[in-house]
């Protein structure tokens, strides 16, 4: 009987033991795969943080080139002479400029004296002309020349996207648009190889274009060139909605102009009225407008016309300007 209790209880014993041993095995088994999935679950959090983070970052430089880019345009917008003789592309001396703006304003000066202008009003035309004219001359070329670089950037634009897709380096696909591209922009793209080859980085390259054309398209350039340089990123990609925002700005720039166009031939056409009105009345009558000219009175007259011809004249101007 003690034997059979004994036996039994042995019995009893193991089956205890073995009932506590065996889930701890198999809870060791889901205990692991827990483990794992919690380290998975930290490895795919860890991985979250690190691409927030680095957006963080891209992001913040992407603002700090935006907003330094944008500043440098802005203060380009203030324009002194020898700045602007060579965003026209004239490589004439700031010196050599003023003497020849002197030398206009005496010889408008003497034609004046020549045609019998009073001698108190020569002189303030004279010096109104010989600083205004030669501005405006300057002006005018300033913008033709950047109106070039305007129709040819997006061509030049797209082909450095096909030279970075095409596996090329930045450097050989400007190098490709300053062998092959039409001018102005081949002469600015190799200004920008030279200066690399000068030692500068291609971010510190670049900005010489809006030295050259501070323009706001120019100016997109610049930042996707440099944001790419400091944070990375898929250039071609960039270049290539470039290319597209380029076109864009310049389709509407011709749609303003066709819708513009009526009002510049109003403008012309109310400018030149009031001589081709004096032209044919001096035909007519010949001695109808002399007091304009030989009376205090009517140079009194004759300065309030100009005055207010000069006025409207702005007014219309500005009138057509927009901003795109």
């Amino acid at each position: 009987m003690n034997t059979i209790l004994l036996v039994i209880l042995a019995m009893v014993t193991v089956g205890a033991a073995g009932l506590a041993l065996v889930p701890s095995a198999l809870g060791g088994g889901r205990a692991e795969k827990r483990r794992k999935a919690l380290q998975g679950d930290m490895r795919v959090n860890r991985l979250e943080a690190n691409a927030a983070r680095s957006r963080d970052e891209r992001r913040k430089s992407v603002q700090q080139a935006l907003k330094s880019q944008t500043n440098a345009l802005n203060a380009r917008k203030r324009v002194a002479l020898p700045q602007l003789l060579f965003q026209a592309g004239m490589t004439i001396k700031p010196a050599a400029f003023i003497r020849n703006s002197i030398i206009f304003g005496v010889a408008v000066l003497v034609i004046l004296i020549l045609v019998q202008v009073p001698i108190y009003l020569a002189p303030v035309f004279a010096v109104a002309a010989a600083y205004l004219l030669p501005r405006i001359y300057v002006g005018q070329k300033r913008k033709k020349y950047q109106d070039r670089f305007l129709d040819e950037l997006p061509n030049a634009v797209e082909a450095v996207v096909r030279g970075v897709k095409t596996g090329l380096p930045l450097n050989d696909s400007i190098r490709v648009v300053a062998k092959d591209a039409k001018e102005p922009v081949k002469s600015e793209f190799g200004r920008v190889l030279d200066q690399q080859a000068f030692g500068l980085s291609m971010t510190e390259a670049v900005t010489v274009l809006l030295d050259r054309v501070p323009l706001p398209e120019v100016n997109f350039f610049v930042v996707v060139i440099t944001v790419q340089q400091q944070a990375g990123g898929n250039l071609s990609e960039a270049l290539g909605n470039l290319a597209k925002v380029l076109r864009n700005r310049k389709k509407m720039k011709m749609k303003i102009k066709a819708m513009s166009s009526e009002a510049k031939a109003s403008a012309g056409i109310i400018g030149s009225l009031p001589f081709v009105v004096g032209t044919l009345v001096s035909v007519v009558s010949p001695t109808y407008l002399v007091p304009l000219f030989t009376t205090s009175m009517g140079h009194i007259w004759l300065g309030v016309g100009a005055v207010m011809l000069a006025l409207g004249i702005f007014i219309m101007n500005r009138m057509i300007q927009f901003d795109y």
